[in-house]
């Protein structure tokens, strides 16, 4: 007997809404993430004999007909909506149309801020069946296969749902140890997804978005994945499951130029970080990399990393004074950042640096610190923004506590555009000011002649540049010159 079929759906919201990323929004830069959590959850369905299909609405212009249209279609019996903090609003409407035009649907939402929430988001919309927490991978399996046989969904670790009227959590489940059994993601893309589509602006295009790891040992109060769906503890894939993927994905998507590593911090272990990059040499992999890093690797491992073809690492530098960085337990000293860039740059790496204001103790000064630090830092490029908190986190609860968050009506997460809000304030800064800032800490560092040359001669000498410079420029560069208009001022 055939098993159920399953949708997942990444739903319709506004066009190029990057909802997967730690921070959902429409980007500046014109980034678009994959559905990546819900991608490795259609591979284990799919793996267990289940029918699937993935939908990613925004990255495809679907509206929500063409959605109920293509769902009604495959006929599924369970349909897994993802969900973010500025979406989750919208994401309960398209759950209620579904159950009306196929009242027979089990309808489970999943993501960070049903992680954070589940309860609450219960409540949204009648018409949500459950709530996954955290990790839910072989959550979803495990309720299809209840559904399958009548039995009750309570006996399924890892959910919030409803039962005889009454919201029941049936506990916390175990986070994935052996993440070697999952099957490749990868595989996933390449039957439903168009890769064009994707873009990050520290990668080349087309690129390949997988993760090697789940979980980060650092507790920085901000960041929303470990504290909410893949936890402190840090799991890993082994060597050779990596690279047979990277192998996969040279083969199968020969367009592709870069491989988007997504770990929260790929480079914590530069043991295996080393033996990585070593397999990738010894199978002579020909493929652009791309990895979240943290500002305290070694010039050692960075040359490995860069024989074997890895490009540009994302590094949250965060703020230029030590204090600061300590309140948001970033675990990390300043002056190990300059010594991390100038081995970066001898190492022949590319960084994108990320840095924060509106941190707890934030001042005019302070700010001004963390602009010194960008501009002697001086990465390949650099983004300046307002602190985003989001329920689950640490940060989240430090502000709402203290009366520093603005709104509490999360659809104000971004503007009407879609473009990142400011939700928080400091002691002593307005979300005015800390939006002026980050506006003149852009046009600072990207408007200097000597990086504008730089970037001219990093185009015209590297034609794997153009494409990757072009793209995040066309809309990148209109927010240098436009001044802190209400709709589109935000970082």
């Amino acid at each position: 007997m055939p098993r159920l079929n399953i949708t997942f759906l990444n739903p319709p919201f506004m066009k190029d809404f990057s909802r997967p990323q730690r921070s959902p929004a429409v980007t500046k830069s014109g980034t678009l993430y994959y559905p990546m959590w819900l991608a490795y959850a259609t591979a284990v369905a799919d793996d267990n004999g289940y029918g699937v299909d993935l939908i990613d609405a925004p990255a495809d212009d679907l509206d929500l007909d063409a959605v109920v249209e293509r769902i009604k279609a495959f006929g599924p019996r369970m349909v897994v909506v993802d969900s973010s903090t500025p979406s989750i609003y919208n994401d309960a409407k398209v759950c209620a149309r579904l159950k009306s035009e196929l009242p027979d649907l089990f309808i489970m939402m999943v993501g960070t801020h049903v992680t954070a929430l589940p309860e609450e988001s219960l409540t949204l919309d009648q018409s949500i069946d459950a709530a996954a927490v955290s990790e839910y991978d072989y959550t979803v399996t495990d309720v299809a296969a209840a559904i399958e046989s009548g039995n009750d969904i309570s006996g399924v670790p890892g959910i919030v749902t409803k039962i005889g009227g009454k919201i029941v959590n049936t506990g916390r489940r175990e986070f994935i140890k052996d993440l070697d059994a999952i099957p490749f993601v990868s595989r996933i893309y390449k039957r439903f997804l168009n890769i064009d589509r994707y873009f990050n602006a520290n990668a080349l295009p087309p690129m390949v978005t997988i993760t090697t790891s789940r979980g980060c040992p650092y507790p920085c109060t901000f960041c929303v994945y470990p504290q909410t769906l893949t936890d402190h503890t840090m799991r890993v894939r082994s060597v050779a499951n990596v690279v047979d993927e990277i192998e996969y994905i040279v083969s199968e998507f020969p367009e592709a130029k870069t491989i988007f590593f997504e770990d929260d911090t790929f480079t914590i272990n530069r043991k295996r970080c080393v033996e990585i990059a070593e397999e990738i040499i010894r199978r002579d992999i020909k493929i652009s990399g791309t990895v979240n890093a943290r500002a305290d690797l070694d010039l050692d491992t960075m040359t490995v990393m860069k024989q074997a073809g890895f490009r540009l690492m994302c590094v949250g530098f965060e703020s230029g004074n030590q204090q600061l960085l300590d309140n948001i337990k970033k675990k990390n000293k300043i002056e190990k950042m300059s010594r991390f860039m100038a081995d970066a740059k001898k190492a022949g790496l590319l960084v994108h640096g990320c840095f924060m204001v509106g941190l707890p103790g934030e001042t005019k000064e302070t700010m001004n610190q963390t602009l010194d630090l960008a501009l002697r830092l001086n990465p390949d490029t650099a983004q300046f923004y307002p602190i985003m908190v989001y329920p689950g986190t640490e940060a989240y609860d430090w502000y709402k506590e203290r009366g520093l968050l603005t709104t509490d009506d999360f659809s104000k997460w971004i503007t009407p555009g879609g473009l990142h809000n400011t939700v928080i304030k400091s002691d002593e800064l307005t979300p005015d000011e800390l939006v002026s800032f980050c506006d003149h800490a852009r046009r600072r560092f990207y408007l200097r002649p000597g990086y504008i040359a730089y970037k001219v001669a990093q185009t015209l000498t590297n034609p794997a540049e153009i494409k990757r410079n072009f793209r995040s420029a066309q809309t990148f560069i209109k927010y240098i010159f436009r001044g802190s208009d209400i709709p589109e001022k935000n970082c």
